[in-house]
């Protein structure tokens, strides 16, 4: 065996890439909270952060383990450990689907906010504890589906996470402030896409903040940033250093009963942090490093349980970066160190001066470096046959994108769909049916092209017929706001912009194409179920 070489200089680039990753992910909690829902900051930063950043720390110190031990078996010095941080989508649908209407209820039923803050803070809680568990169930399973999934199935959802979400979104932020987001996102992209280093070999990551920084400080200076001080003040924001141990408590048994309302819209998120967990595995193992599947799925699963044992809200899950880590020279450092710091900004309480000192437009580019490699691995380790599988998956994310955006100004301006005129209220019906559960929907729909360009029809038969049940019970096209699992035959009265689009309608339809690929594979000869040429078979390359 070589000797593993688990600490490099590329770790300390790829530090700065996974810490930051993580810490944009905590001021995007904080952010929703505070400026969607009008939570307490200080409630925030004390209550939920210190359980989250826990999490982290327990995932990342696993994965650094599992990381030496792949070393010891394989033989090999250059094994990166899998990235582990908290979940973008659940991100958004915890605090958009859970924890803020609970506040909202709460604050009509409390005169005190605090209790109020108290009672959405266990909801988020207990939602939390019960994904854990239910994580921790489904990786007896992970490496099956991992086995007989298409490798574009599974790559394709990924780069359907990484283009539209990773990086789209933080590149809103970064475009508010075009002088400081655009500059620091083009020293993310000259020094870690075109590998161009910076002067003395400062790592990429840390010199987009710390240019972003600067230009972003400079500017409210002199009076340029374009936004005055009381826009960029957080109000309510006390920072302070001093512990923050994690807030170990049973009170979450209180609102066990009022949670339950809230799985059928946090199983889906949980169902995708598997997915997405396994579709991290396949895109370690594409870069080559082969980690077995169910550790990793159980290992998610038991950091989300203890954060949420702990005060966490939300999910801990596999980065999908591991492909751009390792590209970084990352090997196991870096995820020994992001646990520390985490940890550490959680329980010491300097997340609060990194929450109100780092301007985020300086903070997210590295979010958009890590969703551009992240969808340029997906198709480097994909067969070019499967290129469209791959492209496909990316339409149910644009869903989802668009649908955030009709949704926020739905509560902005308190209508539904069912007040807009008719044409418009049926095209964002369907919208929002295209857009829930779109991580399951991207494995199905570019797992079954896959499989059709093949030439395998019974299989993508039987994947449309998985779509026909999900979708019937709502894990995939729920017509529901926040995307819930249902029971159709509930008096969900349906609307008359949703009358060719209830659950039925759409079982039937992919129930129907499933019934059509059987009979149209009986009618083709043997000769023809196969691919043409070896070279389609190995994927052109």
């Amino acid at each position: 065996m070589r000797r593993y070489h688990w600490a490099t200089a590329g770790d300390l680039n790829a530090f700065f890439g996974l810490m930051l990753d993580n810490i944009a992910m905590m001021v995007l909690l904080v952010s929703l909270l505070v400026g969607g829902f009008g939570f307490d900051v200080n409630f925030a930063l004390s209550y939920m952060i210190p359980g989250t950043a826990l999490g982290v720390m327990v995932g990342d110190l696993a994965f650094t383990a599992m990381a030496f031990r792949l070393a010891r078996q394989s033989g090999r010095s250059d094994v990166t450990a899998m990235p582990l941080g908290i979940d973008t989508p659940s991100t958004f649908g915890s605090v958009l689907f859970v924890i803020g209407p609970a506040f909202l209820w709460a604050s009509k039923e409390f005169p005190d906010p605090h209790q109020a803050a108290l009672y959405a803070w266990r909801i988020g809680v207990c939602t939390l504890i019960i994904s854990g568990i239910f994580k921790m169930a489904c990786a007896l399973i992970s490496n099956w589906i991992r086995r007989n999934v298409p490798r574009a199935g599974l790559l394709g959802s990924l780069a359907a996470i990484a283009l539209v979400l990773i990086s789209f979104m933080p590149l809103l932020e970064v475009a508010h402030l075009p002088v400081v987001g655009y500059t620091a996102l083009a020293v993310i992209l000259t020094t870690l896409i075109a590998r161009l280093p910076l002067p003395g070999r400062t790592p990429g990551a840390l010199g987009a903040l710390l240019v972003g920084t600067v230009i972003f400080y400079a500017m409210r200076w002199t009076g340029t940033l374009g936004l005055e001080a009381e826009a960029l003040a957080i109000p309510g924001l006390e920072p302070s250093f001093g512990m923050l141990l994690p807030k170990f408590s049973l009170d979450w048994i209180s609102v066990l009963g009022d949670s339950l309302k809230y799985l059928p819209v946090v199983f889906p998120f949980a169902l995708g942090t598997i997915i997405g967990g396994i579709d991290c595995t396949e895109s370690a193992a594409a870069a080559g490093d082969e980690y077995h599947t169910g550790a990793i799925i159980a290992t998610e699963g038991v950091a989300t349980l203890i954060a949420g044992l702990c005060g966490g809200v939300i999910q801990t899950t596999p980065y999908i970066g591991h492909p751009a880590y390792k590209a970084m020279g990352g090997r196991a450092a870096y995820t020994l160190a992001t646990a520390i710091f985490i940890g550490g900004a959680g329980m010491f309480g300097y997340f609060s001066h990194i929450y109100a000192i780092i301007p985020k437009p300086a903070m997210f580019p590295i979010l958009i470096f890590i969703g551009l490699e992240i969808t340029a691995q997906s198709y480097r380790a994909t067969p070019k046959r499967h290129y469209a599988a791959v492209a496909l998956a990316c339409a149910p994310a644009l869903a989802f994108l668009a649908m955030t955006f009709v949704d926020e100004v739905l509560v902005a301006v308190n209508t539904t769909l069912d007040d807009l005129p008719s044409a418009l209220s049926v095209k964002l019906y369907t919208l929002r049916i295209l857009s829930a559960g779109f991580i399951v929907t991207s494995l199905l729909w570019s797992s079954a092209l896959a499989l059709l360009i093949d030439r395998r029809l019974i299989a993508a038969a039987v994947v449309f017929g998985t779509a026909a049940v999900c979708s019937f019970f709502g894990v995939i096209h729920s017509p529901l706001p926040g995307g819930p699992i249902i029971l159709p035959w509930n008096d969900y009265h349906w609307t008359p912009a949703m009358a060719t689009q209830t659950p039925y309608h759409i079982a039937s339809a992919y129930a129907v194409v499933a019934g059509l690929l059987l009979a149209w594979n009986a009618t083709i000869p043997w000769k023809d179920r196969t691919l043409p040429s070896a070279e389609d078979r190995d994927g052109g390359r």
